[in-house]
C-alpha cells in the first residue's frame, strides 16, 4: 500500500490545484501498481509556513515561488 507525500510551500497552490495533484499522483501510482490498488493508494499534501523551507541555505516564500511561477 503506497503513500506519497507532497510537500509544498502553504499558500503557493489554491484547493482545486492540490486536488488535481491528489488525483494525478494517485493515477500515476495505479498505472504502475495496477487498478485494485487504487483503494489503498495514500497521497498526502503536507504545507510547511512561508520561509520555513530552505533551499541553498536560503528561505523560500510562497512570494518567491510566485514570482517562479510567473516566469521572474
Amino acid at each position: 500500500m503506497p503513500l506519497v507525500d507532497i510537500h509544498l510551500i502553504k499558500g503557493v497552490f489554491d484547493a482545486d490545484q492540490k486536488k488535481e495533484m491528489i488525483e494525478k499522483v494517485t493515477d500515476t501510482m495505479v498505472g504502475i501498481e495496477g487498478e485494485k490498488m487504487r483503494g489503498v493508494t495514500w497521497v498526502r499534501v503536507l504545507e510547511v509556513a512561508s520561509g520555513e523551507w530552505g533551499i541553498g541555505g536560503q528561505a523560500m516564500t510562497a512570494e518567491a515561488v510566485r514570482s517562479l511561477q510567473a516566469g521572474a
